[in-house]
């Protein structure tokens, strides 16, 4: 196989990117391989990295995700657990506002609403790369409970403000949902759960 880029051909990203969305389809999000991808795009593995670097990337490129979580949340997990939950109420608002991000965000919503495969596959990758990154700024045995209890605060909000639009919630500044917000899923992060449970 030819190695580097294909000479004259304009439609290798395309190729990489139809292969793509084939093999996670086929495969889910941890069984498809930037190796098979380039099979079956017709390139060799370099061109992938040439276009997109990183598995996650290549998927965000697939199914349009208007982010790449190995970007972004670094820079929000890094600081520790303290504010946590606030940092990331304010960067789920923040892109969800953005119009450009936002439409994307809803098309794979009603996609992972109406189609199992779809749902399957932003399952797979949303605890690999989002649910997995939050939990490591965790020091607690249920890590990975708190991280997927903290964004299913996320999603309820994603629901009702951008999917549904009710209101006071849809039309609220984003400084005062962050404010409601952010305690809710810091408790989720860090809280006592038994001595809430106590209390009850």
């Amino acid at each position: 196989m030819r190695t580097g880029r294909r000479p004259g051909d304009s439609g290798a990203r395309e190729a990489i990117l139809e292969a793509a969305r084939a093999n996670f389809a086929a495969r889910g999000y941890d069984g498809a391989t930037i190796r098979n991808i380039a099979r079956d795009a017709g390139v060799d593995p370099a061109l992938v990295h040439h276009y997109f670097g990183s598995k996650e990337r290549i998927f965000a490129a697939a199914v349009d995700f208007p982010f790449d979580p190995s970007k972004v949340l670094p820079s929000v997990v890094e600081p520790g657990i303290e504010g946590l939950g606030e940092r990331l109420v304010r960067l789920f608002v923040t892109v969800w506002d953005e119009a450009p991000t936002r439409s994307p965000l809803l098309t794979l919503m009603r996609s992972a609403v109406t189609h199992d495969p779809a749902a399957a596959l932003l399952r797979e990758f949303i605890e690999r790369e989002v649910l997995a990154r939050i939990a490591g700024a965790i020091d607690r045995p249920d890590r990975r409970l708190r991280a997927a209890l903290a964004s299913s605060q996320l999603v309820g909000l994603a629901m009702l403000r951008y999917f549904v639009h009710v209101e006071p919630l849809a039309s609220a500044p984003r400084d005062e949902i962050v404010r409601c917000v952010a305690p809710a899923v810091q408790h989720c992060l860090a809280g006592d759960f038994a001595a809430a449970g106590e209390g009850a």
